[in-house]
């Protein structure tokens, strides 16, 4: 079915026939699938804001959104929407050209929030906080405008991996980012569709269409020594064991709060020793010595 090109989305025109990138484009097709149907995104009808910073991500996210609607298989309107935040030398004709070229419905928004962040933020610390903060505000504002349910973002399964292990290091908890939540004001989904997506075959498959990707250090501040120091930190495990990050991902689909600590979502203090017998005869298990 990928080599129907004379009816696939614009997004797809001039797409390598080779046979490395064929397995690549499908893999990444069905694990976007996979996460929109097992996480329960779609609702028939509905209106995505898809958005769209430029990056590799975002690209891969707004491509593989349109196949799987193209086939049929994602009943929603997209909207791509890229909120230019000011920074300078950032080159705000690129997207909205490239949306034009594709037939891609899409909405542009100006906000200098740079100059706010710049302003707000004490000297050498980094911006990517508070950034993320008043770019979220405005894609709800905006998802509002437009009559969307979902702000759809391109954060895939590295993305969370790290969110992971910062919150682990950094932040004493165990917590993510979530393929799907609901926001503060309990009006808007948030939807991850790459959630099981790894960042290499994002970057694989934007070099691979050439689509014309926007660095994303353009105001200066990077994310953070620490997410930094956690990616490296992954990278070693990943290069020690071949697959590790897939191991870790499949851990946060599989946890066991009673094998955990927190009293809030296992009763310990209800836990006795007949209870585990009952439930180990409910499900055949041999007694725990």
């Amino acid at each position: 079915m990928l080599d129907e090109t004379d009816e696939i989305h614009p997004l797809f025109a001039r797409a390598p026939s080779g046979t490395e990138f064929k397995k690549l484009r499908k893999r990444i097709v069905r694990q976007t699938r996979e996460a929109v149907e097992q996480y329960g995104m779609v609702k028939p009808g509905a209106r995505w804001l898809v958005c769209l910073s430029g990056g590799k991500d975002s690209y891969t996210l707004l491509a593989v959104l349109h196949e799987l609607k193209w086939r049929g298989l994602l009943p929603v309107d997209l909207l791509a929407c890229n909120l230019d935040q000011g920074q300078p030398g950032f080159p705000a004709t690129v997207l909205p050209e490239f949306l034009e070229k594709m037939g891609v419905a899409h909405r542009i928004e100006y906000q200098d929030t740079y100059s706010v962040v710049v302003d707000k933020v004490p000297a050498g610390r980094t911006y990517c906080a508070l950034c993320s903060r008043l770019r979220r505000g405005h894609l709800y504002r905006i998802a509002r405008e437009e009559g969307c349910s979902a702000v759809v973002l391109g954060h895939h399964r590295d993305d969370i991996l790290e969110t992971f292990f910062m919150n682990l290091f950094h932040g004493g908890r165990l917590a993510t980012m979530p393929p799907k939540l609901v926001n503060e004001e309990g009006d808007l989904f948030v939807y991850r569709p790459l959630a099981h997506v790894a960042e290499a075959d994002c970057e694989r498959f934007a070099r691979a269409m050439n689509y014309p990707i926007i660095p994303c250090d353009l105001c200066g501040s990077q994310d953070g020594l620490q997410r930094q120091q956690v990616k490296q930190i992954l990278d070693g495990w990943e290069a020690n064991s071949p697959g590790r990050r897939q191991v870790m991902f499949r851990a946060l689909m599989n946890a066991r709060p009673s094998h955990l600590l927190d009293p809030k979502l296992f009763d310990f203090a209800g836990l006795t020793r007949e209870t585990v017998k009952l439930e180990e005869k409910d499900k055949g298990l041999p007694k725990l010595r």
